[in-house]
């Protein structure tokens, strides 16, 4: 079998050697200020910043966070929904030198401390609400000597600017709050408006460490995982050079920006990727607000969607949905989870675009996979490694010997986006980065044509009875039933068997189902040993930033309450 098989499915004009340009991701903004300055880059409901502009904004930002002692090396901690202020922060502490560490803005004071203390932040840039409900009651355990408090309002305009606030006020919990500034204290706005724009210009290397960003932590306490200018401007040029070219036009896109900036596939996929094409990243700051993701989709005429499963399939049961023109889409990303065909295909009639399904991990900048945009897409799988990506299958117990087409063993993969290491924790990049390739934990399946397909975790394995059993299949299975709007599947101790299968179902809007029925539909669909033996249903299913659902958080509750959770209708088969 030759060694590459999937180059023979890249799509006309999209190269399987790309030739990378060793460019910085200021390097990426400053370009696209020289080539389309006066075109938008960010729009957030009424404030609109051109490139121009936001070079500007960025510039002023530098400024002030050298003056802050920021400089080569400083890790500075931005802690952010998806705001200007976000992008802004991020670009100016890069162009110091900095090291950016996105944070979630729903961690809790513990989490927060944890991760800004194992990067050894000193100067952090966090929305005012989080500052005041998180950050002051613990602040004098956290070492950092400077915060830049940015409040979500500031960037709009007039009457936007007036009435925001009071909105955000009236949220449970409160989405603005009332900061005093003091020593350490800056507010963001203001601070950008008295500074004039000079700052340092360091001469960056692309090798040096750009971001660190942080694991889920699903075993234990996350990990950090260093991202230099070249994993991610790299990455950002495999995303660009992915899209055949007669689909996209630089400084001509819109691309809508829901999925978190703080994480991976949200920082390259949206971000680095749209400043990189000059693209109009219109900012929804709360992936979860499907209106206005489809007011936004609508409003502005997005043109290219990336998102996860969740999103896809939250837009389709969107109220009235038919009736909105979301014609302008031609390509949408999906990764994160799988992506049910139903879902895809749904969506495809609803706006003529065509979703590419994908994969990637925090550890590789994310993307590694995708299907073709305008060729061979294999629906369920994750597609082909993108250009200048290796990838193989091996076997799970001794992690070397190659699994050939079609047999189940470990995702490992090389390429130019790969990260350097886990911060301070080389027994754990020992484990995971091994004579140049990158474990994954990932189960998977290759095909003759270099498709791969992700069938679980190692660590969400079942085993029932001796058998293998992935959670993966058993969900994407559910969600193939016209009433499962959502699944999730767990495996739960048994005396017998080792573990069995539990799952956890969501029901469509105004569907009826019996957990019998449910049981008596997989019996239909999968082997004996991999049927659920219980099923309960659920209002909602746990879900992170991204949508994932959290299987680790189903299992902590399934322990919590012994079994099967009180009040739910849980029927063993």
């Amino acid at each position: 079998m030759e060694s590459r098989p999937w180059h023979r499915h890249y799509d006309d004009g999209v190269p399987a050697d790309l030739s990378f340009r060793d460019i910085t991701l200021p390097g990426l903004l400053s370009e696209a200020v020289e080539r389309f300055g006066d075109r938008p880059a960010i729009r957030f409901f009424n404030a609109r910043l051109t490139y121009r502009e936001l070079k500007a904004e960025v510039d002023r930002c530098a400024t002030a966070l050298a003056g802050l002692g920021v400089e080569r090396g400083t890790r500075v901690a931005i802690q952010l929904p998806n705001t200007p202020q976000m992008v802004i922060a991020y670009y100016a502490t890069l162009s110091l030198g900095g090291v950016a560490v996105p944070t979630n803005p729903l961690y809790t004071g513990r989490e927060m401390q944890h991760q800004w203390s194992d990067a050894g932040c000193s100067v952090a840039v966090v929305a005012d609400f989080i500052f005041a409900r998180t950050i002051e009651p613990m602040r004098e355990r956290l070492q950092i000597e400077h915060y830049l408090v940015a409040s979500l309002p500031e960037y709009l305009r007039f009457p936007l600017s007036w009435l925001a606030p009071l909105k955000l006020k009236r949220a449970d919990p409160p989405l603005v709050a009332a900061v005093t500034p003091g020593p350490g204290v800056h507010r963001f706005r203001d601070l950008i408006r008295r500074t004039e724009p000079r700052p340092p210009q360091p001469r960056l290397d692309i090798d040096e460490l750009a971001t660190l960003l942080y694991t889920g932590g699903t075993t234990g306490l996350s990990k950090g995982a260093m991202l230099t200018h070249r994993n991610l401007s790299f990455n950002a040029q495999q995303v660009a050079a992915w899209t055949p070219p007669s689909l996209i036009e630089p400084g001509k896109e819109v691309l809508l920006t829901a999925l978190p900036l703080f994480h991976s596939y949200g920082l390259t996929v949206c971000m680095n990727f749209g400043i990189a094409i000059a693209a109009e990243l219109v900012l929804v700051p709360n992936p979860r607000d499907i209106p206005a993701i489809v007011g936004t989709i609508a409003k502005h005429r997005v043109t290219l969607a990336p998102a996860v499963p969740a999103m896809f399939n939250a837009i389709n049961q969107h109220p009235g949905i038919e009736k909105l023109d979301l014609s302008s889409i031609k390509v949408c990303n999906s990764g994160s989870a799988p992506l049910p065909v139903e879902v895809l295909q749904r969506f495809e009639q609803l706006t003529g675009g065509k979703i590419t399904e994908g994969f990637g991990l925090t550890e590789t900048s994310p993307v590694t996979h995708s299907n073709p945009v305008l060729g061979t897409r294999k629906i369920g799988s994750i597609g082909v490694p993108v250009a200048n990506t290796d990838a193989r299958i091996v076997d799970i117990e001794d992690g070397i010997t190659d699994v050939p087409p079609g047999g189940e063993g470990e995702l490992i993969l090389r390429g130019p986006q790969v990260m350097q290491a886990y911060w301070n924790k080389q027994e754990e990049t020992d484990e995971t980065i091994r004579n140049g390739w990158l474990y994954t934990g990932d189960l998977a399946v290759m095909d003759e044509d270099g498709f791969f397909f992700i069938v679980g975790r190692k660590k969400d394995m079942i085993l029932c009875s001796g058998y293998n059993v992935y959670p993966d299949e058993i969900d994407r299975v559910l969600m193939a039933h016209p009433s499962i709007l959502e699944a999730g599947t767990i495996g739960i101790p048994d005396e017998r068997r080792g573990e069995t299968v539990k799952s956890f179902v969501v029901l469509a809007p105004g569907a009826q189902l019996t957990a019998e029925e449910v049981i008596a539909y997989c019996r239909d669909n999968l082997a004996a040993y991999k049927v659920p033996r219980e099923v309960a249903f659920r209002q909602e299913l746990p879900k992170s930033t991204v949508l994932k659902i959290l299987r680790r958080e189903l299992r902590a509750q399934e322990i919590a309450k012994g079994g099967g959770p009180d009040g739910e209708p849980s029927v063993p088969s």
